[in-house]
């Protein structure tokens, strides 16, 4: 029972780092153009996570059936608590930096990490690629789940933020600046909020897949057998053959709030990157951007897939400053980022697989 306690509480610490580490996502255009104080927006963004994380259980139900293959290996709570610290470990390194890396890739190469080393290096252990009975069109696995649109999903972000950002300025390319920036101040909001509630709708549920799988471990292992009544709340029953875990109301509410409280703290560091060293943004750019995000996040998370927010944002904003002028955009800060997102997956399965051999040799794991 200490042990299911552990992966909860590591597991909302990820949680709520993931919220500061990611507030920059939804509310660094909005500052950086000056349409919302810092306190105002991290408000906004806190909120719209909140109502966005209690949407929909898609993107967790990938990430407790659609990565790792249960039949090789029993992810068991030790093991998920070695998965998180790695893309703990990894999240705050890019925290401190200022690099706005994907939680939610840490959170998969993590996962992935760790699985393969309780599996002893047998590599079938982690889903690479299988058929989806739910989406033909995408199928299941580390390779169309994961991979594919860690690719695809920023050259939509990019795609659709120069499209967006050139369509208005050809539509508005008569138009007074004052009232213009006027009017994007305002509808800025609202497209900061949208890009709030997509952020709660793809993180949080990662959270919530990995706390599931905890449950369910414990349910199968025998660990709840002789809970008091008071805590019934926290087994979980196992899916029929061919059917998703189910996520439990109370997972879906402690991660939603913990999630909001977190992004309550503020990610300033990331802010400062991606709101000032990229690309210099007024008003309209923010919306173009926030807009182009929500969209393709939104999609995503419909579908089950767990793709990075940070990702989609950061390319809807190099999309927008190209439609300005290609030149606009600071490269040598998107260079870092880039570099950040190759490593994040591999760099965090390298720190879950070696938590798990820690934990191996100290014979906390067999």
């Amino acid at each position: 029972m200490t042990l299911i306690v552990t992966v909860i509480v590591v597991a909302l610490v990820f949680e709520y780092i993931n919220g500061f580490h990611d507030t920059a996502n939804s509310i660094a255009t909005v500052v950086s153009t000056k349409v919302l104080t810092p306190r105002q927006a991290v408000i906004l963004a806190a909120c719209t996570n909140l109502f966005g994380a209690l949407l929909g259980t898609a993107v967790a139900r990938t990430i407790t059936g659609g990565l790792v293959d249960v039949g090789v290996v029993d992810i068991t709570s030790n093991i998920l608590v070695c998965a998180l610290l790695g893309a703990i470990v990894w999240n705050l390194i890019t925290w401190w930096h200022g690099l706005p890396s994907s939680s939610s890739h840490a959170m998969i190469g993590g996962l992935c990490g760790a699985a393969l080393a309780a599996a002893h290096g047998r590599w079938h252990v982690i889903i690479w690629s299988q058929p989806s009975a739910e989406h033909w069109y995408l199928g299941k696995g580390l390779l169309w789940k994961v991979v594919m649109p860690m690719f695809f999903s920023p050259m939509l972000g990019f795609v659709c933020g120069f499209l967006l950002m050139a369509l208005l300025y050809v539509a508005l390319r008569h138009g007074r600046p004052s009232r213009i920036n006027a009017f994007f101040g305002k509808a800025q909001i609202f497209s900061a909020g949208a890009m709030g509630v997509m952020h709660g709708t793809n993180d949080a549920q990662k959270t919530m897949g990995i706390i599931a799988l905890a449950l369910l471990s414990a349910t199968k292992t025998g660990a709840f057998d002789h809970l008091p009544a008071w805590l019934e709340f926290l087994r979980s029953p196992v899916p029929p053959p061919g059917k998703d875990l189910g996520i439990a109301a109370w997972i879906k509410v402690v991660c939603a709030l913990t999630m909001a409280s977190g992004t309550a703290v503020g990610g300033w560091r990331i802010i400062k990157t991606l709101g000032h060293k990229m690309v210099k943004l007024h008003p309209i750019n923010g919306f173009a951007a926030e807009t182009s995000s929500a969209a393709v996040i939104g999609l995503a998370s419909l579908l089950g897939i767990p793709v990075s927010t940070t990702h989609n944002i950061a390319a809807a904003i190099m999309g927008v400053g190209c439609a300005k002028r290609f030149n606009a955009i600071k490269w040598t800060v998107v260079e870092k980022m880039v570099w950040a997102w190759v490593l994040t997956i591999p760099a965090a399965g390298a720190m879950g697989y070696a938590m798990v051999r820690l934990s191996q040799a100290c014979g906390w794991i067999q």
